[in-house]
């Protein structure tokens, strides 16, 4: 399948690869199916491109990469619907953003795919997590492991 695209111009993906999102994001619930894509000058980096709208392509990374510690606790409501059946099938990203002074990671709604079905979903997790965690430039990212 090919997507015409404003950042990444026409790329070919598989059709078996897509991840299908039944309610959307939140604000782009009209996006259902998406593409999730590797950065090319950047492998902390990845890019969630919307396959029915070319100019929507949102940033995401791993947020243990930025945020070691990061543990996220998920009410069982909000992932019922991805149907994971062992958290081994489950893959954590956030969403990058920007704010006046910096790079920021949205660690409160976080997206978790299932990567079996090829499903995903934006949730909330309980407790108190920032919105905006801010990446300040001293802050080194950490090295892939595996």
């Amino acid at each position: 399948m090919q997507i015409n695209t404003s950042r990444f111009g026409r790329i070919d993906v598989d059709a078996a690869d897509l991840i299908r999102f039944p309610s959307g994001l939140p604000g782009l619930e009209d996006c259902r199916e998406w593409a999730l894509l590797a950065d090319s000058s950047n492998e902390a980096l990845g890019w969630l491109q919307s396959t029915t709208r070319g100019d929507v392509a949102v940033a995401v990374v791993s947020p243990r990469r930025f945020v070691p510690d990061y543990q996220v606790r998920i009410p069982r409501s909000e992932l019922t619907p991805l149907a994971i059946a062992d958290i081994r099938q489950a893959q954590v990203v956030v969403v990058v953003g920007t704010n006046a002074t910096a790079l920021t990671l949205n660690l409160k709604a976080p997206i978790v795919i299932n990567l079996v079905a090829r499903t995903g979903r934006q949730v909330v997790a309980s407790g108190e997590l920032p919105m905006q965690y801010e990446l300040s430039p001293d802050r080194t990212p950490l090295k892939k492991s595996a």
